[in-house]
């Protein structure tokens, strides 16, 4: 009897002491390199973690002591909030140290450089890919021809559905839809018809876009579960019905995939006329590994796996769906309160396109010549960028010249490039850091640029403009990462962006509605207040409550 009592009381004594044990060994760890320490009670990047932190933190805050370092720094998005002045506070070099893990976060471009730059020494941390390799391990291409065609055909068709109304709040709704199809376009070769967010799909029609965007949209919501638990584990009848309904999406999301790629595979190895798209060159990569009895040669294991075909398909799903859809719907909003971008843009998509239809114009000759454009890009993923980069030490410690001094970064710690203080400080990006202001993306010719192979020629017959990217070494920003290996949906992402700000501001302006009483002025000013407080994280950074901004569209 005395043995049943203590061995529950052994393990709650354990439960609570282990994790101050781990603290006190992480704490002794960070303290050796002499960086500022914030001591927070949860894993950052704990899965169970992330699942609450938002709720936690939103209760304690409501306490009479709940405005210390924990709600301001123990959960998902903090850096949105706090931008650049925990840095501006305590240093470039910052350690979270948690009973699980330590965390450097680092505002500081050349040692954040110099991170990409030794990939050996500072990979990613396993658990950080966890997700993407849900359905295989994943290697990266893109379309981009098609890309440019899909955006422009949707976002033509969004800006119809949306100027016929006096008013829309379905930003989001329809941004994801767009980049749902275009997706759709580039990797499985499939366009379907735009359809906003209260519009059904006809009974006789063939668009399965529906099913396959649900099912995505379901993985997405719910991925962290769907890590910790993983996809075999979900087919239990005694799990609660959200986790039961994640493992049908994955099944539909598995049978869309499975269908697009036994039909690729069936028309190359026939010697078929084969489309354009991302399916077509992973088929292609994965038949190295088919004889041409169509079965698989273990050992020439050249191409792709099937697996992998996968993976790659998902990793695009994730990067090119949510992802591009959560800036876009950002970008857009931001647009709403400029109208002179919104001019500046205009008047240069209509200089470069004339009179040619804008679905009409060929991507290799107009994208490059839309500088303004990117720099609209460029200019919503540094205020928000959507995906947060993590690096790590690794099994064993490394140094990391941070100034003039050189550290050494214990072993296991988990090193994240802080973007939102890179992408706002003041000290790279000037005093208004924190302002919307795509023109800093621009050089005009007439200002000697320094390095003009970062440039992006404007048209010839307008005046010369530049689109000034940053270098791939010491640049504070990382919007796609950085070094060698940038994010391979990065381009992906920028022609979309591009394609879809053309369909809709080339004949079209927006503006919020206001409410009563308001000006257009005030309208603006509470919009763009709106994003700044309004934008955080769930598993990507995105507007929280994007119905809450209400939009009109009108004919220039």
């Amino acid at each position: 009897m005395v043995t049943v009592h203590v061995i529950p009381t052994v393990l709650c004594v354990g439960i609570v002491l282990y994790p101050l044990y781990s603290l006190a060994v992480n704490y002794n760890a960070a303290r050796k390199t002499r960086l500022p320490l914030i001591i927070l009670p949860f894993d950052c990047g704990h899965p169970l973690w992330l699942i609450i932190d938002r709720k936690v933190a939103q209760w304690v805050r409501r306490l009479p002591f709940g405005s210390g370092t924990f709600t301001r720094f123990n959960w998902r998005g903090w850096e949105i909030w706090d931008r650049y002045r925990a840095h501006l506070e305590l240093g470039d070099a910052i350690f979270f140290v948690t009973p699980g893990k330590n965390y450097l976060q680092l505002c500081d471009a050349e040692a954040v450089s110099e991170i990409f730059q030794r990939r050996a020494d500072f990979p990613r941390p396993p658990e950080s890919t966890e997700m993407l390799n849900v359905f295989g391990p994943n290697v990266g291409t893109h379309v981009n021809e098609r890309v440019w065609l899909e955006s422009i055909q949707q976002s033509t068709d969004l800006i119809k559905y949306w100027s016929s109304k006096p008013s829309i709040n379905s930003v989001a709704a329809d941004t994801r839809t767009v980049s749902l199809h275009v997706m759709s376009g580039a990797i499985f070769g499939k366009s379907y018809p735009f359809r906003g967010a209260d519009q059904d799909i006809p009974s006789d029609s063939k668009d399965d876009s529906s099913s396959y965007g649900k099912a995505l949209k379901i993985i997405l919501d719910r991925c962290i579960p769907l890590v910790i638990l993983g996809r075999k584990n979900l087919n239990n009848p005694w799990l609660p019905k959200k986790l039961r309904e994640l493992y049908q999406a994955t099944l539909v999301f598995q049978a869309h995939m499975t269908e697009a790629y036994e039909s690729e595979k069936v028309v190359m190895m026939r010697n078929g006329k084969v489309e354009n798209n991302l399916m077509t060159s992973l088929v292609r990569a994965s038949l190295a590994n088919v004889d041409q009895k169509g079965t698989t040669n273990a050992a020439q294991q050249e191409g792709l796996t099937e697996e992998e075909v996968y993976g790659n398909v998902f990793v695009f799903n994730f990067a090119g769906h949510d992802a591009t859809a959560n800036s876009l719907a950002i970008g857009i909003c931001l647009l709403a309160t400029r109208p002179d971008i919104q001019d500046w843009i205009a008047e240069e998509i209509n200089a470069v396109l004339g009179g040619i239809d804008s679905r009409e114009s060929p991507y290799e000759t107009t994208f490059r010549r839309l500088p303004r454009c990117l720099a609209v890009v460029f200019e919503t993923v540094r205020l928000y960028t959507a995906v947060a980069i993590a690096k790590s030490t690794g099994s064993s410690p490394r140094t990391l010249s941070l100034g003039a001094n050189t550290v050494i970064i214990p072993k296991n710690t988990v090193v994240i490039p802080n973007y939102s203080a890179l992408h706002t400080h003041p000290r790279y990006w000037g005093d208004d850091s924190l302002k919307f202001e795509p023109s800093r993306w621009i050089v005009s010719s007439s200002s000697d640029p320094s390095n003009k192979e970062d440039l992006r020629p404007s048209p010839a017959s307008y005046p010369t403009e530049y689109l000034k990217e940053p270098p791939n070494r010491n640049s504070p920003f990382v919007g796609w990462s950085g070094g060698a290996r940038s994010c391979p949906g990065r381009k992906f992402a920028q022609v979309e962006f591009v394609g879809v700000l053309i369909g809709l501001f080339r004949e079209y302006k927006v503006a919020p509605v206001p409410l009563n009483g308001e000006d257009d002025a005030s309208a603006r000013a509470r919009l763009l207040e709106q994003i700044e407080k309004d934008t955080g994280m769930r598993l990507l950074l995105q507007m929280l409550h994007p119905e809450k901004a209400v939009l009109a569209w009108r004919r220039r």
